[in-house]
């Protein structure tokens, strides 16, 4: 496993080493003692699957403590393009954001720390997404910010004419209006 630092300070990207042959391929997806040594060190407690169509913009969301997250995500089948968000006060990347594209051919996975929101959006039909959680989710402490707050304008991989959103996630507050408590 290739364990590479992205620019806000504790997300990851992880690229598994991929073996192949005739028959297909096979990769370990999730190994904690390689992923510890690497700086995920977590003792995940749920797995959470999504499946999006073309154009499902999901988020951003996030958990306030005391049931603050941290994430290993990854696509199973299709692509998406994958947001994280700092909203740790006091980091030198607060607000800053990175858009990574995951999918099945790239085996690509995202640890994403706590203090930080997450969202993604679906670059193909029938797009699975899964990832792993550190605590289990907690409705009292569910945070979330707008997909399209103009302090953070981030790049979704779909014209804004094509994204689907759901009403809840519409209606989020923008990030200057949005609790947290990181």
């Amino acid at each position: 496993m290739k364990i590479t630092q992205t620019k806000l300070e504790g997300v990851l990207l992880i690229e598994p080493s991929k073996f192949t042959d005739d028959r297909g391929y096979f990769f370990e997806a999730f190994k904690k003692n390689v992923l510890a040594e690497g700086g995920v060190a977590c003792d995940f407690v749920q797995d959470n699957q999504s499946t999006s169509k073309l154009g499902v913009i999901r988020g951003l969301h996030y958990q306030r403590n005391p049931h603050a997250q941290a994430k290993l995500v990854r696509v199973l089948k299709g692509k998406v393009r994958d947001v994280v968000v700092d909203l740790r006060h006091g980091s030198p990347t607060y607000k800053q954001w990175i858009g990574v594209e995951l999918s099945d051919e790239n085996l690509l996975q995202v640890f994403i720390p706590r203090g930080f929101a997450h969202g993604f959006c679906a670059l193909t039909d029938d797009a699975v997404l899964m990832y792993k959680c550190d605590d289990y989710y907690a409705p009292e402490t569910e945070g979330g910010i707008r997909y399209d707050d103009p302090e953070l304008n981030i790049d979704w991989g779909v014209p804004s004419d094509k994204a689907i959103v759901s009403p809840k996630d519409l209606e989020l507050p923008f990030l200057k209006n949005a609790p947290q408590d990181f």
